[in-house]
């Protein structure tokens, strides 16, 4: 009887270890039968429209920047490390800035009579939106209060007020640099290689005169 039961411990044995051989063999070329797949069940994109544009985008700003968050809500009677917040975030993004020329009027083009010359009275530059490298942006350090801290176990703080500050900041500091004045002389330059390049002399007037 023992004996029986030793050949049958063996035996179960055996067939584990066969077992085992046998998944790691499978695992090494790829193929596990415990493994789960994923079925992508994402319905096609569905084109709305394809709309012309004529905007020339002719700079891009590159911003790097701390945007240093304090809690003016908590409460004034009680000290910061009881109940207030303190975030820094830092934040990375770009500003286009383009010349739209749809805006070019009639009379902003004058040919000369000979056609060897123009004159092109240029829109004045826009800015984009800003826009944030989420993959370069984060919260760099939060000192927070007890009550703070409380309140954020039971609800987590989100971070879309730093996003919305940041992309703020952004605009203002595009707002402050030459950003503008390099996207029109870069148009500048485009539409005088351009009409260059049809033997045609271009002479820019300044929009705000």
């Amino acid at each position: 009887m023992f004996k029986r039961m030793v050949v049958a411990v063996v035996g179960v044995l055996a067939v584990l270890v066969v077992a085992l051989a046998g998944l790691g063999a499978a695992n090494l070329v790829g193929l596990s039968p415990f493994g789960s797949s994923q079925t992508d069940r994402s319905h096609p994109a569905l084109l709305k429209s394809i709309n012309d544009i004529s905007q020339y985008h002719a700079a891009e700003a590159n911003f790097e920047l701390v945007v240093d968050d304090g809690d003016e809500e908590g409460v004034e009677w009680l000290p910061d490390v009881i109940s207030g917040r303190r975030t820094l975030f830092v934040a990375a993004g770009t500003v286009n800035a383009y010349v739209d020329l749809s805006d070019l009027a009639d009379g902003d083009l004058k040919l000369s009579a000979d056609g060897t010359s123009v004159t092109v009275t240029l829109p004045e530059a826009q800015l984009d939106e800003p826009n944030l490298d989420h993959e370069r942006s984060y919260v760099f350090s939060q000192d927070r209060g007890v009550l703070d801290r409380i309140t954020d176990a039971i609800e987590p703080a989100q971070q879309s007020q730093f996003y919305q500050l940041a992309e703020t900041k952004l605009t203002a500091a595009a707002e402050e640099s030459e950003l503008r004045q390099r996207a029109s002389e870069n148009t500048k330059a485009m539409l005088t290689g351009m009409f260059g390049s049809l033997g045609i002399s271009a002479t820019f007037v300044d929009v705000s005169q």
